[in-house]
């Protein structure tokens, strides 16, 4: 039953593309100004937490990257069956790889399940604001050019999806939060680079496979010229890097209280009154008639 749901699910992404284009920025030598950021958040919560952590994995495409940072951990790759070993990890790092997954709940489930009860995991990945700009472009010229639109740029998730991902694959105590880097190019030829040593260029599975018609890269960059150029009219693009924090659970964490069995009501706390449903009914009322008068 498990194989049959596999083979129906969705395929988002082309994973020998995606291999291909990985190994393609290695020979160039990877552009790590994400993974960098990256690296330095994921480092720096978990020095908030007051633990130490003994039993380290690190899911990421790659791994000379990350495991430098992380000495004495499992290092494995994001494909779609993770190899770690149930319950052996108190920390697993998901890096910069979720946003290709076919899976992602999948994956969190993984996740979750190599790590020991009240194990820390901390995933980073690129969020819904990333490239905004080049997916409006590109919009735009497909539309005035062929017609009709086509997947280009891999969907992002935002941070309330995130964090009920979290939720789906049973993490206790979820956070998500988001980080936002801006990046000025002088051409669009610059940002695609970029992606491209990055192994982050287009690798969806209904992806367009025909070649770009002649005289595309001036008709594009002069839609994100006009849109989205800075006024030293550098092209802006924008990064959002979500993180994720779940913990495995256990009977220590704490839990939330059932409805109505607070000691105390936060009315009181804040030195507020306390609407019930009608009184919220007629002060809405009041306000609008108030804002028509």
């Amino acid at each position: 039953m498990t194989n049959r749901k596999a083979q129906s699910a969705p395929r988002l992404t082309d994973r020998i593309a995606l291999g291909a284009r990985r190994a393609r920025a290695r020979r160039h030598g990877p552009e790590t100004f994400l993974h960098d950021i990256a690296i330095g958040e994921v480092k720096e919560r978990i020095e908030l937490v007051n633990r130490r952590f003994t039993s380290t994995a690190v899911v990421t495409p790659f791994p000379e990257l990350w495991a430098p940072h992380f000495p004495g951990a499992r290092v494995t790759t994001d494909g779609p069956t993770l190899d770690l070993e149930p319950g052996a990890h108190d920390l697993v790092v998901h890096a910069m790889a979720l946003h290709w997954a076919d899976d992602p709940v999948g994956q969190l489930v993984q996740a979750r399940r190599a790590l020991k009860p009240d194990g820390l995991f901390l995933g980073v990945l690129p969020g819904g604001r990333t490239l905004a700009e080049l997916r409006a472009t590109l919009a735009e010229w497909e539309v005035a050019t062929l017609g009709g639109l086509s997947p280009r740029v891999a969907p992002m998730t935002d941070i309330r999806d995130a964090g009920q991902l979290l939720q789906r694959a049973g993490f206790a105590l979820p956070v998500a939060d988001s980080v936002v880097q801006t990046v000025a190019y002088g051409s669009l030829r610059g940002l695609i680079r970029d992606l491209r040593h990055m192994g982050e260029t287009n690798v969806l599975a209904a992806r367009h496979r025909q070649p770009l018609p002649r005289g595309f890269w001036t008709a594009a960059e002069d839609i994100y010229r006009r849109h989205f150029a800075d006024p030293d009219g550098r092209l802006v693009a924008i990064f959002e890097m979500l993180f994720l924090a779940g913990w495995c659970p256990h009977e220590s964490q704490q839990k939330p209280l059932r409805p109505g069995a607070a000691a105390h009501r936060l009315a009181d706390a804040l030195g507020t009154t306390e609407y019930g449903p009608d009184d919220a009914q007629r002060t809405a009322t009041e306000d609008n008639r108030e804002g028509t008068s």
